[in-house]
C-alpha cells in the first residue's frame, strides 16, 4: 500500500527534504541532527504506553479440516481478502488476522520489530495446530519469519509479492533511482512520518474518491494504523529484514509458495526469482501483467493456486514416509 500513500502526498512533501532557501542563508538540518532526530523517533519506547500481550483482532470463515491463516501487508486489514476467500472457505478453515499496529488490532507505542509483529502472531496461531500461511508483502515477511521461528506449526508457506531487498542501503537505492513514484518520501523517516499523518488525518475521507484502481473497502482501511506502526514496520522490518535467512532456515523442512505479479514495483520480481533460484524449497508462480496486488487484481487464479498448494501438502502428509 506504500504506493498509494506515495502518489497522494510526493508532490507535496518532496519540497519539504531540500534545504529552504531564505536571502543568502540555507536553512537546513544538520546531518547529523536529523541522524539523531530520527533515531529518537525509531527507538523511544514510553513505557507507559506499551502492551507487553496484546491480542490481535482475528475475523474466522468456514470450518475445514485444515487451516489457512492470511496477514496482510502494510495498510492492509482482514477486508483485504474476505471478500475474495469465499471459495476457499467452503473447503478450509480461513482465519484472516490484522497484524499488530494494523487494522482493529491493538497499535501500542513500541518498536514494531520482527520479533515483536512474530510473537503477536504466535498467540493467535499457537492453539490452531498446524497451519497454511499466507501473507502479502509485509505480511509475507512476518509469515516467514514466523514460519522459521515455529516450523512445527506451519505445514506450507505461501508468500505473495514478497519485498525483498537484502539490505536498507538497497533498499533505498532500488525506492530512490527506480520506477516508485514518491520513494524519497519513503526512505526518510521524518517525511514518512509526515506523510502518514497528512494521510490519516486529511485525506482519510476521501482516499476511497482519490485511489480508485483499489477496492473501496481496502482503500478506507489504510488509516487503520498509527504513524508510529506504519514507518517503524516499514523500517524494521521491510528495509532491515532479510528473508533470505529465514528461507534458509526452512529448505529442509517446508515447500514456500512465491505467488508475484510481473510488473510489479514496489517487490520487484528479480530479487524474489534469484530466491527461488537459490533455495531448492522455494517454488515461484509468476502471474503476468499483474502489479503488487495479484490477489486484487486475478483473486479465483490466485486462490487455486493456493488449493493446490495446500492439496500438495495433504497428499504428502498421506504417503508412508510423508
Amino acid at each position: 500500500m506504500i504506493r498509494s500513500y506515495a502518489c497522494l502526498v510526493s508532490s507535496a512533501l518532496v519540497r519539504l527534504s531540500r534545504p529552504c532557501n531564505f536571502g543568502d542563508a540555507k536553512a537546513s538540518v544538520p546531518r547529523a541532527d536529523a541522524r539523531k532526530i530520527r533515531e529518537m523517533v525509531q527507538d523511544s519506547i514510553p513505557p507507559s504506553r506499551r502492551d507487553r500481550n496484546p491480542e490481535l483482532f482475528v475475523k474466522i470463515l468456514g470450518g475445514g479440516a485444515r487451516t489457512l491463516v492470511f496477514v496482510a501487508g502494510l495498510g492492509g486489514t482482514t477486508r483485504y481478502w474476505e471478500a475474495r476467500v469465499t471459495e476457499l472457505a467452503q473447503e478450509y478453515k480461513i482465519v484472516l488476522v490484522d497484524l499488530l499496529g494494523f487494522g482493529r488490532s491493538p497499535k501500542p507505542w513500541v518498536k514494531y520489530s520482527v520479533e515483536r509483529h512474530v510473537d503477536a502472531l504466535q498467540r493467535v496461531l499457537a492453539p490452531l495446530g498446524p497451519v497454511t500461511l499466507v501473507g502479502h508483502s509485509l505480511g509475507a515477511l512476518i509469515a516467514a519469519a514466523y514460519a522459521a521461528r515455529h516450523t512445527e506449526t506451519v505445514e506450507r508457506l505461501v508468500l505473495i509479492s514478497l519485498p525483498h531487498f537484502g539490505s536498507q542501503d538497497e533498499a533505498y537505492e532500488y525506492l530512490r533511482q527506480g520506477p516508485v513514484k514518491g520513494g524519497l518520501i519513503y526512505t526518510n523517516v521524518l517525511l514518512t512520518i509526515l506523510a502518514c499523518i497528512i494521510t490519516r488525518r486529511l485525506l482519510g475521507r476521501i482516499l476511497p474518491y482519490l485511489i480508485r484502481d483499489i477496492p473501496r473497502e481496502i482503500v478506507e482501511d489504510l488509516v487503520q494504523h498509527t504513524w508510529r506502526s506504519s514507518t517503524s514496520s516499514l523500517w524494521d522490518v521491510v528495509y532491515r529484514h532479510d528473508v533470505a535467512a529465514d528461507l534458509r532456515i526452512l529448505e529442509p523442512v517446508h515447500h514456500v509458495l512465491c505467488i508475484h505479479g510481473s510488473d510489479d514495483i514496489m517487490a520487484p520480481l528479480a530479487p524474489v526469482r534469484a530466491l527461488a533460484d537459490a533455495f531448492s524449497n522455494v517454488e515461484l508462480c509468476v502471474l503476468e501483467g499483474l502489479d503488487h496486488h495479484p490477489f486484487l487484481r486475478a483473486p479465483k487464479k490466485c486462490c487455486e493456486l493456493i488449493a493446490s498448494f495446500v492439496k500438495q501438502a495433504a497428499r504428502k502428509a498421506m504417503l508412508p514416509n510423508g
